[in-house]
Parts: C-alpha cells; sequence; structure tokens
C-alpha cells in the first residue's frame, strides 16, 4: 500500500494540477476560436446630396467603421434624401440608411414596396425645418408665400415631404397656391442669390453647410415656424404626429438670426436597415455609431447630439435584433 501524501505535498500537488488546467483552458482559447466571426463583406450606405448633412456624416461614419470592423468594406451612395433613402433600403438596393421619422411612417402607411423588412438601428439627431428668404424680404409667415417661387426639395427627398405638408398646414396648397421648385440643398442657395427664387425650405442637422455658407457672403433670415403650425400637422394624420416643436439657437447661422432664436419645428433621423441585415454586422455598426458621437460631431455639429440613452427608441421601426444585442451589453 502506497503512504498516504503529506498535507504540503497534496496542496503542491493540487496547485500543479490547477495550473496545468489553466495552461490548458488557454491553448483551447487560442486554438479553438469561440464567438462569432468578425463581420465582413460589402455594404452599400445610402446618404444624402453632396452637401448636405446626411452625406458628410456618412463620410465620417465610414471612417469610423473602417477601423472598427476592417473586413467590411463601405460604399457610400449619394441621393435625393430619406424617401429615396428607404425606397433603396427596402429593396435591397442599400443596406443601411439615415431617414427622418416622418418619412419612415409615410413609406409604411402607404405599404410601399419591402416596408414590412425595415428595422431601426439607432435614433440619431434631429432634422430642424429651416424656411429660408433674403434678408431684405417682406415675407414674415408661410402664408405669405402665395404665389411665389418656393424651393422644396427634389422628389424623393425628406425636405419635399415636409415642405409640402408645412404648406398645406398654412392653408397652401402646394400645386396651386405657390410656384414650387424642385430643387435640393445644392442648388437652392444659388437660386436664391441670383433672385430666382423667393424662398426655400430646408429640413436637416444644424447648422447645414450650405446655409452657413450662403449666410456668410449673402444676406437671409429664417422665417419662424411656430406652434400653432406643430399643431395643423399633428391633426393631418397619424404620420405626422412625429413632429415637434423646436427652436434654432441663436447661434446656429448668426449672421442670419442677428442673436435670435427661431421657431420650428423638429423631426428625429433614424439609422435605418432591414431585418435581413446580419445581427453581428448590425450591431457592430450601432457600436460605432454610439463610439464615434464625439469624434464626428467635432465636425458634424449636429452629431453631438446622438445619445445612448435615446438611441433605442426608433419608432416607428421596429428595433434591429443585432441593435437590441448592443443595446443590452452596454446596460447598466
Amino acid at each position: 500500500m502506497l503512504p498516504s501524501l503529506s498535507r504540503t505535498a497534496r496542496r503542491r500537488a493540487l496547485a500543479v494540477t490547477a495550473a496545468l488546467l489553466a495552461l490548458c483552458g488557454v491553448l483551447v482559447w487560442w486554438l479553438v476560436p469561440f464567438g462569432s466571426p468578425a463581420p465582413s463583406g460589402s455594404v452599400t450606405f445610402s446618404t444624402g446630396v453632396p452637401t448636405g448633412v446626411y452625406q458628410r456624416y456618412g463620410d465620417l461614419l465610414k471612417n469610423a467603421l473602417a477601423q472598427d470592423l476592417p473586413e467590411v468594406s463601405i460604399t457610400l451612395k449619394e441621393s435625393e434624401g430619406s424617401q429615396q433613402n428607404l425606397a433603396r433600403v427596402a429593396t435591397g438596393e442599400a443596406d443601411f440608411t439615415i431617414a427622418t421619422a416622418d418619412a419612415v411612417a409615410q413609406y409604411q402607411r402607404e405599404r410601399r414596396p419591402g416596408f414590412e423588412r425595415l428595422r431601426g438601428c439607432a435614433r440619431l439627431y434631429d432634422d430642424y425645418v429651416q424656411l429660408v428668404v433674403r434678408k431684405r424680404s417682406s415675407l414674415r409667415k408661410v402664408q405669405d408665400l402665395r404665389g411665389l417661387r418656393v424651393g422644396v426639395g427634389q422628389p424623393g427627398s425628406g425636405v419635399r415631404l415636409i415642405a409640402d405638408r408645412v404648406l398645406a398646414a398654412a392653408g397652401l396648397a402646394p400645386d396651386r397656391d405657390v410656384e414650387a421648385v424642385s430643387a435640393g440643398i445644392d442648388t437652392m442657395p444659388g437660386l436664391l442669390e441670383r433672385d430666382e427664387l423667393d424662398a426655400f425650405f430646408w429640413s436637416g442637422g444644424l447648422p447645414t453647410q450650405a446655409v452657413q455658407e450662403l449666410s456668410a457672403r449673402f444676406q437671409i433670415r429664417l422665417i419662424p415656424l411656430d406652434a400653432r403650425l406643430v399643431d395643423a400637422l399633428h391633426d393631418a394624420g397619424d404620420s405626422t404626429r412625429y413632429y415637434r416643436s423646436a427652436v434654432i439657437p441663436a447661434d446656429a447661422y448668426s449672421e442670419a438670426q442677428d442673436g435670435w432664436p427661431i421657431e420650428t419645428l423638429a423631426v428625429a433621423n433614424l439609422l435605418v436597415t432591414t431585418v435581413d441585415a446580419d445581427d453581428d454586422l448590425v450591431e457592430g455598426f450601432t457600436r460605432t455609431v454610439i463610439r464615434s458621437r464625439d469624434a464626428i460631431g467635432r465636425q458634424v455639429h449636429s452629431a453631438q447630439l446622438v445619445d445612448l440613452r435615446t438611441a433605442v427608441y426608433t419608432e416607428p421601426l421596429k428595433l434591429h435584433d443585432g441593435a437590441r444585442r448592443y443595446y443590452r451589453s452596454v446596460k447598466p
């Protein structure tokens, strides 16, 4: 019969055994990968017009994604705005996009192709409606636009959707009571400057570069859009309930506002994908959007408003499972 081990010997044997087990665990972890592989492949991100916030935000987000998801190739694709963006993603022409909540609700209400496939990743920043006129103009309210040349955005843009609605809420028929000019933010400032427009609508983050540059070289001002217009919009139907009263800060366009804040209305932007998008990819996209807020916000001011506490609220879209997984992972 073998003699029993002393207490000290037994402790040494147990320590050696534990060390061997730990070493085996490290070797298994090293040799056998656990968890999901890093996302890879190519995706298309539908953005906006060249001088708009969507495009600038997309450029900077693409750079951040290249660092966080190095195996994913991102292609940016310019667009006319929210309505075209949604159609592209819903029909598979793009994989991710940005769109306003009112445009999403309208797309769903009209049951347009692929509407049921759309999912939200994050609530981003708000768009502010800006009605721009020459500073010397006598125009003071939306109703004064009757019979005038008004830039209303391009077909397929979120600007066109909201401009038509604001005009209607003010009692003007967009197709009869104004001379509606289909143009985007890349051309409307020049048209106003050359006296080919009397006013133009824009809906975007603050400040929008094209409006800021116009105010620096040409005297403009913003027409207030008061709470009564918001109430009239809410009365128009379910898809208009995503508008809220807001204020353009006095320093958004200092040359145009003369130190005064301007009443307006705002609507949230959403990062949008489809139910078919890979969970790991969506989780990675969402993580980068939140983590890159400060870096992007130094160049695109509106991106500073992306907030982890509110990003999860993507109504009227259901939250994508990959995005939900990210928010759960960072929940306190």
